[in-house]
């Protein structure tokens, strides 16, 4: 994944960004070090982006799809109110070892749970109403997961979705043509037209999709 700003403005703006957690930048070195696509983790700017949304939003249920490593996992828990829960999901069985890893060592362990497998089976197995949701997992399927979620989230809630800018190729010419490029600019174009939610595209890092229900 390309950054969608120049590198000096991004390390300007890590440099001017409360720093990780040790904890975090452990997470941080090990994933880099193991993982075929290291760029999936959050990463410094984004993770505290998700925790100070997080601790403004103080949410009693909160959702993630797309656990990767646990790195954002564990920014988001740090705002959870004091009975919140965080469910987080990770299709990828493979990578359960580094996310208990990680929650174990966290004072949120008991605080994050973990589901391995696909959140459109796990999804209606829930019997919450949501106050946060972070996704980040399948482009193609992120309509799916929004369809899904949005009648179940609280009035007032926040859903944010990654990704949504791809790199820059949603303003690319022919860019259409890519599969995932496609589905993110339909699910994008889908939000704007939704009347049930306000919403804020984000040129975070790459793209985040703001919505409020």
């Amino acid at each position: 994944m390309e950054t969608l700003t120049s590198p000096l403005i991004e390390e300007y703006c890590e440099a001017h960004t409360t720093q990780e957690s040790e904890l975090l930048y452990q997470l941080f070195r090990e994933t880099h070090l193991r993982m075929v696509k290291p760029r999936m983790l959050s990463g410094q700017l984004q993770g505290r982006f998700l925790s100070m949304i997080s601790r403004l939003v103080r949410p009693v249920h909160a959702l993630e799809i797309g656990t990767f490593t646990g790195y954002s996992a564990l920014c988001l828990a740090e705002g959870l109110a004091p009975e919140g829960i965080l469910d987080t999901i990770e299709v990828d069985e493979e990578l359960e070892e580094i996310i208990d890893k990680y929650i174990g060592l966290s004072e949120y362990k008991e605080k994050i749970r973990l589901h391995i497998g696909d959140a459109r089976q796990l999804i209606p197995q829930f019997d919450c109403q949501w106050d946060l949701v972070f996704i980040d997992a399948e482009k193609r399927g992120v309509r799916d997961f929004y369809d899904l979620l949005l009648p179940r989230m609280r009035k007032g809630g926040l859903m944010l979705i990654d990704n949504m800018l791809w790199s820059g190729k949603v303003v690319e010419q022919g860019s259409h043509q890519d599969l995932d490029t496609r589905a993110i600019m339909e699910f994008n174009e889908y939000v704007q037209r939704d009347e049930r939610v306000t919403n804020v595209l984000l040129p975070l890092r790459d793209g985040i999709m703001m919505v409020m229900c």
